[in-house]
């Protein structure tokens, strides 16, 4: 009785335990969820509160703005696309890992973006806008080039896949259409086509020429043995049916005398 009691108790500690770690998961996974679409808010109204400003206000606010927009637009594409074709390509990793040494300086970069805008001095805004300029242009150059090398690799890759896909098609067409052959090695025809070797029995069987009309005798007496065909049956004479020879029945009716003149 105690072990029962133990087991049981095991038993209960058990689902205890597996609902507490079920119940962490989930809410891990939904705080995580509601960080990824909250970091998501955060960046879409980031943008759109750049691009409003590149438009509304021309000038050195718009130019700081411009930047900004233009490298976290190529940062986050690259990003992506990297992310994405990672995990199907062990190749990617070391592009990953020169991807975040590039993000660092492209997040100081746009802290330092992110200051100035709020400068009130103008003037020394206009005189470093040529360097970060340059260094927008440089890291969104660099981001471009892993961009679009992962973006042509994994082109590459689909193509060669679809080359190889391609030639096993056409093997197995080929293997398809290799009809069957009879054993002297004459391809068969189409299907529907007479075939040769048919042809061919025809011949030997109803041949022509010198001793033709021989075969054709034994053709014949051969074929009075076996037919193609049900044979026909002879005619049998039509007589009446003798009514005394008929089968009768008790249900039956009497049958009524012929009458005679």
């Amino acid at each position: 009785m105690e072990a029962v009691v133990a087991i049981l108790g095991l038993l209960f500690v058990l689902f205890v335990a597996a609902g507490v770690f079920a119940a962490v998961k989930a809410v891990q996974v939904t705080k995580r969820g509601v960080d990824r679409t909250v970091a998501q808010a955060r960046r879409t109204v980031e943008d759109t509160g750049l691009r409003a400003r590149t438009l509304a206000q021309p000038g050195v606010v718009g130019e700081l703005a411009q930047l900004r927009l233009s490298l976290r637009t190529s940062m986050r594409a690259t990003q992506d696309i990297l992310a994405t074709g990672s995990p199907e390509d062990a190749s990617l990793s070391e592009a990953v890992g020169l991807f975040e040494r590039l993000s660092a300086h492209g997040h100081e970069l746009d802290d330092e973006l992110r200051r100035l805008e709020r400068e009130p001095d103008r003037s020394t805004i206009g005189a470093r806008l040529p360097d970060l300029r340059e260094r927008t242009e440089q890291i969104t150059r660099s981001a471009e080039a892993l961009r679009w090398a992962a973006r042509d690799r994994a082109r590459k890759f689909a193509e060669d896949d679809l080359a190889a896909l391609s030639d096993q098609i056409d093997v197995e067409a080929g293997a398809l259409r290799h009809w069957t052959r009879d054993t002297a090695g004459t391809p068969m025809g189409e299907p529907g086509e007479p075939s040769v070797g048919g042809a061919a029995g025809v011949s030997d069987t109803f041949g022509t020429g010198a001793g033709g009309g021989a075969r054709q005798g034994a053709a014949s007496g051969a074929s009075e043995g076996r037919s193609w065909g049900p044979s026909p049956e002879e005619p049998q004479a039509i007589t009446a049916r003798d009514p005394r020879a008929e089968r009768s029945y008790p249900w039956q009716k009497a049958r009524r005398p012929e009458e005679t003149t």
